[in-house]
């Protein structure tokens, strides 16, 4: 759970992070060439933006807000793909073009992934009954128990003082 937890906290600072160091890897490993300038006008934008949208997504779920936590899917998609990134940056002629392809599959994979998640925690059971008559009506909602109170509560009423 620290793992996911510190993910979740990872996410946004990714979205700067990853496109800055496609720009410093760019420098420090001779990215070289004129079309390896001009990929990079496309790519440090196209990381941050889709950073950015997948971190929204995957922190608009209910399941994420209430447990403060990615989910296990999340960390092993998103952790993959962060690193096909990272491995770019190196800018290695060997392996970049698969590592490209790679990360723009990857981008649309957990794009979709991410709406799919969010698209099954926000659709909820509604269900419609009908009653014998024909009449539909929906079924009222179960309210979350609350968890008892533990030890003796004591309740101090609040008194007026005499002016």
């Amino acid at each position: 759970m620290v793992l996911r937890r510190l993910f979740l906290r990872w996410l946004f600072p990714a979205a700067f992070v990853l496109p800055l160091w496609l720009f410093v890897g760019w420098i420090v490993f001779s990215g070289g060439s004129g079309w390896a300038l001009l990929w990079l006008f496309v790519a440090v934008p196209a990381v941050f933006v889709s950073q950015l949208v997948l971190a929204l997504l995957i922190r608009g779920r209910a399941s994420v807000r209430e447990t403060r936590a990615v989910s296990w899917r999340d960390l092993a998609g998103v952790g993959v793909w962060q690193l096909v990134i990272v491995a770019l940056g190196v800018f290695d002629s060997r392996v970049f073009f698969p590592l490209l392809v790679l990360s723009i599959v990857g981008a649309l994979l957990l794009f979709w992934s991410s709406l799919a998640q969010l698209w099954n925690e926000a659709r909820g059971a509604v269900t419609v009954l009908h009653s014998t008559d024909g009449t539909a009506y929906i079924p009222p909602t179960r309210e979350r128990p609350q968890p008892p109170v533990g030890g003796e509560v004591i309740v101090v009423p609040e008194s007026r003082r005499p002016d």
